[in-house]
C-alpha cells in the first residue's frame, strides 16, 4: 500500500492506494493529525509515504511521519510524467505538479486544464504533448468572502451559500451572489479562452469546493474530488525505488 498525504492551509488529506485503487481517503484538521496518523500506521501495512505540503505542519509532526513510515517529500525534481515548462520550476507549488502529474495519466495526448476550487483556485494546464505550460492562481470561496468583511466596514462575514437569484434582493443575497456567480462566471470566461487557443480542450474540476461550483458552471467539466491524491500517487510509483 501507498499513503499520500496532502498538507494544505486548512486541512490534511490522505489517501490509501493498493493495486492503484483508492482504497481509503479522509480528510481532518491539524489537529487530528497524530492521532489520525498513528491510526493508520498501525491498522495498514505501507509500503511507501509520499508527503505534499503547501501548508505549516509542525516538526514534531513532520518527525512522527518519518518515524512511522518510508517517506518522500515532494519536490520539483522529482521524476514526473510531464515536461515542466513553467518558468520558475523551483517555486511551483507541490499541489500543482500533482495535479498535473494527474492530468498528464489520466488523460494521456489530450489539452488538459485542471481546476482546483480550494482555498485558493488554482488553473493548470497541460498539453498534447504533455508539456506542464502554467496556469493562473486567484482567491477561493472562503477568501472572498472573508475579504469583503475585512476590507469594507459593515459587509458581514458569511458562509458560502448558492445564490437565490443572480438579482441579489438583500446584502447577504448580494453577497452570495456576487462571490459564487463571479466565481462561477471566472471559470466559465477561463475555460472559454482555452478552448479558443487549444482544441479539444478537457477540463477538470477538483477541490474542497467542487461539487459546490459544479452547480453553477455551465462549461463541460469532469468533477473529480481526489484528483490531487490521485497525481500525488502517480508521482510516488515513478519515484518509488529512488
Amino acid at each position: 500500500m501507498i499513503l499520500v498525504i496532502d498538507i494544505g492551509n486548512t486541512l490534511i488529506k490522505i489517501g490509501l492506494f493498493e493495486n492503484d485503487n483508492l482504497k481509503i481517503h479522509a480528510s481532518f484538521y491539524y489537529t487530528d493529525f497524530e492521532a489520525e496518523i498513528k491510526h493508520i500506521a498501525k491498522q495498514y501495512n505501507i509500503k511507501l509515504a509520499l508527503l505534499s505540503s503547501v501548508g505549516k505542519l509542525s516538526t514534531s509532526n513532520k518527525d512522527l511521519i518519518f518515524s512511522l513510515f518510508k517517506c518522500k517529500v515532494l519536490g520539483y525534481d522529482f521524476k514526473l510524467p510531464f515536461q515542466n515548462l513553467y518558468a520558475s520550476p523551483q517555486t511551483l507549488g507541490v499541489d500543482r505538479i500533482a495535479l498535473a502529474a494527474g492530468a498528464t495519466h489520466y488523460f494521456p495526448n489530450i489539452n488538459v486544464l485542471v481546476i482546483d476550487a480550494g482555498t485558493c483556485i488554482t488553473y493548470d494546464f497541460v498539453n498534447e504533448k504533455s508539456e506542464y505550460l502554467g496556469g493562473a492562481i486567484a482567491p477561493g470561496i472562503n477568501a472572498r468572502y472573508k475579504a469583503l468583511n475585512d476590507y469594507t466596514a459593515n459587509l458581514p462575514l458569511l458562509e458560502k451559500q448558492q445564490p437565490e437569484s443572480f438579482i441579489g434582493n438583500s446584502t447577504a443575497n448580494s453577497i452570495h451572489s456576487g462571490v459564487i456567480n463571479g466565481i462561477a462566471r471566472e471559470i466559465d470566461g477561463i475555460i472559454n479562452q482555452y478552448n479558443t487557443e487549444f482544441k479539444k480542450l478537457t477540463v477538470v474540476l477538483t477541490g474542497g469546493d467542487a461539487d459546490f461550483l459544479a452547480k453553477q458552471v455551465k462549461s463541460n467539466i469532469f468533477v473529480k474530488p481526489f484528483f490531487l491524491l490521485q497525481g500525488l500517487y502517480i508521482i510516488s510509483k515513478l519515484n518509488i525505488n529512488d
